[in-house]
């Protein structure tokens, strides 16, 4: 009996922890960027809710290639385009 409680205790905790999200499919990858090149720039479109079939710029941090799905937490917030560093 004493092993039911702490599971259930997380169970309640984990419902809590999920947000909604809106699934984005990957179209291209623009570029590299952050301090050591850590992060990749790729523009997305909006598969479902407010902004359906939008097209958003958004920097993400890991393994990505064209045709992934991400999950993003917002829409609203669109990343800067990447500027060519000039010497």
């Amino acid at each position: 009996m004493n092993d039911e409680k702490p599971t259930k205790k997380l169970e309640k905790r984990g419902s809590e922890l999920f947000t909604s999200a809106v699934p984005a499919i990957v179209e291209e990858i623009v570029g590299r960027t952050g301090m050591r090149g850590e992060v990749i720039q790729v523009r997305c479109k909006i598969l479902e809710g407010r902004d359906e079939k939008r097209v958003l710029r958004r920097n993400v941090k890991g393994p990505i290639c064209v045709g992934d799905v991400l999950m993003l937490r917002e829409t609203e917030i669109e990343a800067r385009k990447l500027t060519q560093g000039r010497k």
